[in-house]
């Protein structure tokens, strides 16, 4: 098999650190949200990546755009919306991201007859429960394989049919113990899906096929910023998991990543002021 072609679809935000010392990111805006992040771990990973979603024609629009580019993402089909891009506002203690407020800004869509044939020229598509497209997974499912992260939702009405149609569901299961996490991703592969992943934060991950159980430890490291970790393990295990490898090594790496996503402000980096914002010293502009 040649190089993994992996899709991010759906939602992108800029992740604004307002509230919090310039020393902490604050007045600084990230480039973000799950569908982005996981296109540019996959892209660090060695895949070959694609970003599809909707981004605003202000200044944070052009944040996301300039962020995806800079990493390497294929931007061709991302479309310029006039209006706000979508963002969040993001506190921190410890280390720990936490979500303030939001707005979708311009990033709603769906996915038309057109979109839905061109997905067949990846072998993946990724998306997750904070874009616009959960109704779309099993439209999405008839031309590609999909991954769909539920983070906390899995409980929600829209969650469980989606399962059947799935090559890896993606729980945030830090909540829950480990006997608990495991009954959730055998639930998920008895339903239909390929795979399941419960990543738990300072616990590690568990992922299954249903036969098979994985475990992963976290990797220490110093934090200062957890956002994007988990997206970060996604992105660089959907590049095994794709390519049959072994999942053991697979989830080694994902750790890897996830931890060094964590030693700096933001998804991945890119960080920009936002308006009215003081213009950050050189500790806020986070990873390269």
């Amino acid at each position: 098999m040649g190089r993994v072609r992996l899709l991010g679809i759906g939602d992108n935000v800029v992740d604004r650190y307002a509230g919090v010392p310039p020393d902490a990111g604050g007045g600084t805006m990230f480039p973000g949200g799950n569908a982005v992040n996981v296109a540019v771990y996959a892209r660090r990973a060695g895949a070959d990546a694609a970003y599809w979603g909707v981004t605003g024609d202000d200044p944070a629009g052009e944040v996301v755009r300039e962020g995806l580019r800079s990493e390497g993402v294929d931007t061709s089909r991302m479309r310029i919306a006039h209006g706000p891009n979508a963002w969040a506002e993001i506190g921190l203690e410890n280390g720990d991201r936490s979500f303030k407020g939001s707005d979708d800004g311009v990033s709603v869509f769906s996915l038309t007859p057109e979109d839905l044939r061109a997905l067949g020229s990846y072998d993946l598509a990724h998306t997750a429960y904070s874009g616009s497209l959960a109704a779309q997974v099993p439209q999405m499912a008839a031309h590609t394989s999909v991954s769909f992260d539920f983070s906390h939702h899995w409980r929600e009405p829209w969650a469980p049919p989606l399962l059947p149609h799935l090559h890896l569901a993606v729980f945030s299961a830090s909540q829950l113990g480990e006997e608990e996490s495991v009954k959730l991703l055998h639930s998920a592969t008895d339903r239909g899906a390929r795979w399941a992943l419960a990543t738990r934060g300072a616990e590690g991950a568990v992922l299954t096929d249903g036969t098979g159980l994985w475990r992963q430890g976290a990797v220490r490291t110093r934090t200062v910023d957890t956002l994007g970790a988990g997206d970060a393990f996604v992105g660089t295990l959907l590049g095994t998991l794709l390519a049959d490898g072994d999942p053991e090594s697979g989830l080694a790496d994902a750790a890897e990543a996830a931890a060094s996503a964590c030693t700096a402000y933001g998804g991945f980096g890119h960080g920009a002021p936002f308006p009215n914002s003081p213009v950050p010293s050189q500790a806020q502009a986070g990873k390269p």
